[in-house]
């Protein structure tokens, strides 16, 4: 079991400031992601500015722009590395929801509800193509190197929660290596390239690394728990959609471990055998706020956010360190 550092997330915290430090770069990254996903075949700018001007975050090219600025690069690479992230974000994101059968995604209908499932998955090939090609323009080996087997992590990822699902007897360890692939081994590679462009020592490559690997980690089990009791709009899916879809997630994970039989029963029928029906997830919210199931994976949120911040003890003060504190704070922040 980890062991749980408090870290308090002040009522406040925000991405705000982390997006005024970056608006200049990030309108050219906006302006790159637009020329790369022109297309003569018109399907595919379709499908790709369908979810890429759906109103997602950017967090993840936003923090490959801070990392280049908090390690002092000064020129134009950075710029298509994180254009390159978002394109490897929305290809995953493309391909997750027909592997999902997701209805939604950020609120609005996916992409293989309106084009189908072969559409989502060729565009989303399209835009790993690209990010591909902007990388070998950087010109830097080792950012290649980074990225590409980051898109090899994030595939194994989806596979091993693939052999997970519906699966009751997925351990903590078992499920924490899943996310670490699917969800925080980008978050980790976009931090981590800024700081090999710019040439810094390997100690800040490593420490920009871990930020990104633990606020990942934390982003993702704070999601987890939102799924249980967030709020659709703030989703951008509906509430238990995990639940309905026999996804194993970390609440799950804790509420089945600790419950009795009955219990466990309920779990087996409702997530391995998809016999859910009204009133259910009720009852699995009730299960889990029994067990401290929810309250105890935001715990391991807040340990994991605890060693973002941790890592970026490494950089002097600036207000960019401040920033990427504050975002730290915000993706905990969700939760409540």
């Amino acid at each position: 079991m980890a062991v749980i550092v408090p870290f308090e997330s002040p009522a406040g915290a925000s991405i705000d400031e982390l997006v005024a430090l970056v608006a200049a770069d990030m309108d050219r990254v906006n302006a790159t992601i637009l020329s790369r996903t022109g297309s003569e075949v018109t399907m595919i700018p379709e499908v790709a500015n369908h979810l890429i001007s759906s109103g997602g975050k950017r967090l993840r090219p936003m923090l490959t722009l801070a990392m280049a600025s908090l390690t002092g690069y000064s020129g134009d690479g950075h710029i298509k590395l994180a254009a390159s992230v978002e394109f490897m974000h929305t290809a995953t994101l493309l391909h997750d929801d027909v592997v999902d059968e997701s209805e939604l995604r950020r609120g609005k209908l996916s992409a293989r509800m309106l084009w189908g499932n072969e559409a989502s998955v060729l565009v989303g090939d399209f835009l790993l193509g690209q990010a591909f090609r902007m990388m070998v323009e950087v010109g830097s080996l080792r950012a290649l190197d980074i990225l590409s087997s980051a898109a090899a992590t994030i595939a194994e990822g989806e596979v091993m929660q693939l052999a997970a699902a519906k699966n009751t007897a997925t351990t903590e360890d078992e499920y924490l290596a899943v996310i670490r692939g699917k969800t925080a081994e980008l978050f980790a590679a976009a931090c981590e390239v800024g700081p090999v462009i710019a040439n810094r020592p390997k100690a800040e490559q490593t420490a920009c690394r871990s930020v990104g690997m633990n606020l990942g980690i934390a982003f993702q089990l704070v999601d987890d728990v939102l799924d249980y009791g967030g709020k659709a709009a703030k989703l951008g899916k509906n509430i238990g959609d995990d639940f309905r879809e026999g996804k194993i997630t970390l609440p799950v994970v804790l509420a089945f471990r600790r419950g009795n039989d009955t219990e466990r029963a309920f779990w087996i029928n409702a997530l391995e055998h998809g016999q859910v029906g009204e009133g259910d997830l009720d009852h699995a919210i009730g299960l889990m706020t029994k067990h401290r199931a929810l309250e105890d994976t935001i715990n391991r949120a807040q340990h994991y956010g605890a060693m973002a911040v941790d890592a970026l003890a490494l950089f002097p003060a600036s207000p960019m360190k401040t920033a990427l504190e504050q975002v730290v704070s915000f993706c905990l922040s969700r939760s409540h």
